[in-house]
């Protein structure tokens, strides 16, 4: 068992999956730090001042000055809309940028060998039969 462990370990798609899930959570990390720290504020701006983060509906209890206020109360309930909007944003710039890293690096991998030739077309009847056949199995002509 520990030998097939090792086996299944060494393969390179394992290897390959821990890399990319690794460098998918730092990029993660990145991801919401420009969204947060840099498309947000501007676009708060654009909006007059609109601070996304803390915009938040008061769904049951009383009126709170800020989400943190609100969370803190256990029997308040909040529709947090403006988490939602950052974490819609950061799906859309994650989406785009993997887009955009799968566009430049495609070319850049090599074309699949095409398949081997396996079959030709009945002279007669145009349909598909094996290279070796001798006679039609759709017309039965000799060939």
């Amino acid at each position: 068992m520990l030998k097939d462990f090792k086996a299944f370990i060494s393969r390179g798609n394992v290897v390959d999956l821990a890399v990319g899930v690794i460098i998918g959570a730092a990029f993660g990390k990145i991801v919401s730090s420009l969204v947060n720290d840099i498309v947000m504020p501007p676009i708060g701006l654009l909006l007059g001042g609109v601070d996304f983060s803390n915009k938040f509906l008061v769904l049951k209890g009383g009126s709170y000055p800020s989400i943190a206020a609100a969370k803190a109360d256990k029997a308040a309930v909040i529709l947090s809309y403006g988490t939602f909007v950052n974490v819609v944003i950061e799906f859309l710039i994650v989406a785009f940028a993997v887009f955009v890293l799968v566009k430049l690096v495609t070319p850049l991998m090599p074309k699949p060998a095409p398949a081997a030739v396996t079959t030709k077309d009945c002279p007669f009847c145009a349909m598909p039969i094996p290279l070796a056949a001798k006679r039609c199995p759709d017309c039965t002509s000799q060939l």
